[in-house]
């Protein structure tokens, strides 16, 4: 499936959209789709880079493997599978568990998680389908299994992130092959 709009190939880009390119290439090993939709504004592009690699990968409360966990849960909220085949590959690279990462999208009480990380993932699926609820209850919960005020707000900037990206992939027509599944640097 073709993108609902056009999108420039690393070879056709400019001088500002080649740098931009070169740097997710030297970072994450490939270009993914997700980077080559936002090729029309190379400015939002890297902004958008900036945010995901602080996000993701940035110094916080919460394990790597919790912001992948969180990614998954909201992109199978949204039914997104460009986002939750790449978050699912990079969940794996942690868990190392097909089956448990799996149970994330279908039934969350055989993925053998925490109390902390169930509590992750209750909050990014209803934050993701039910933004409007009072989560005052759900923060309360999060901080009564040891989470700070921190690691409350990094896991909503994830979840925040992760609707984001989703609705960018979705609204545009991203499309993933098993191909671009591989490659990456965890």
């Amino acid at each position: 499936m073709e993108p609902y709009i056009k999108t420039i190939p690393h070879d056709k880009a400019g001088p500002e959209l080649k740098a931009a390119y070169d740097d997710i290439l030297k970072s994450r090993g490939k270009l993914a789709e997700v980077h080559k939709i936002q090729s029309l504004n190379p400015d939002a592009l890297l902004a958008h880079m900036d945010l995901y690699m602080s996000v993701m990968f940035g110094k916080s409360p919460l394990k790597r493997y919790q912001r992948e966990m969180m990614a998954v849960v909201v992109s199978s909220a949204n039914g997104c599978a460009y986002c939750i085949n790449h978050h699912e590959q990079a969940l794996l690279s942690y868990w190392k568990d097909e089956d448990r990462t799996a149970y994330l999208q279908t039934d969350r009480s055989k993925a053998d998680l925490s109390a902390v990380d169930a509590q992750l993932c209750d909050l990014a699926e209803v934050l993701t389908k039910e933004p409007s609820a009072d989560f005052s209850g759900r923060v309360r919960k999060l901080k009564d299994t040891g989470l700070d005020d921190r690691a409350v707000l990094d896991a909503v900037q994830v979840i925040a992130y992760f609707n984001f990206v989703n609705r960018l992939v979705l609204g545009l027509g991203v499309d993933f092959n098993e191909q671009e599944m591989k490659g990456y640097k965890y």
